[in-house]
């Protein structure tokens, strides 16, 4: 179960997001269920799809952005997991953040990688660990 904090950074995330829709075709959603494979669901924290609203209740395109926000009980091992089938599936931005160290994460091909910042090709949008933990 998210924490307060967890649930605070998710409502800040769909807001900054939500916040470029009327300039850009942005589609944000916390907890949106996604198909990766016909038996492979996903969940991720926050979930960003370029375009507007799919059409379909449980997405099965990978969006442009999916975001995990770590909780105190998850597993490194779990967490490594989603953060490859998501590459797997073609998610071009996997993020993570980390509310305990207050770092940013991205995953990639060469793994996970602490970051300055979050930023989105094509979008004026980024985020410092800063920006978004002054908020809280």
């Amino acid at each position: 179960m998210p924490t307060y904090i967890h649930a605070r950074i998710q409502a800040l995330l769909a807001v900054l997001f939500e916040s470029l829709r009327p300039a850009h075709a942005l589609f944000v959603c916390a907890g949106l269920r996604c198909k990766l494979e016909p038996d492979v669901f996903r969940i991720p924290d926050i979930c960003v799809i370029a375009g507007t609203q799919p059409k379909e209740s449980v997405p099965d395109q990978p969006p442009l952005v999916a975001i995990e926000i770590l909780s105190p009980d998850d597993r490194h091992s779990h967490l490594m997991r989603k953060l490859e089938e998501y590459l797997a599936w073609g998610v071009p931005n996997i993020w993570v953040i980390d509310p305990a160290t207050r770092r940013f994460s991205t995953y990639t091909e060469i793994g996970l990688q602490n970051v300055s910042s979050f930023s989105l090709a094509g979008y004026p949008f980024e985020l410092t660990p800063l920006d978004l933990f002054s908020r809280l």
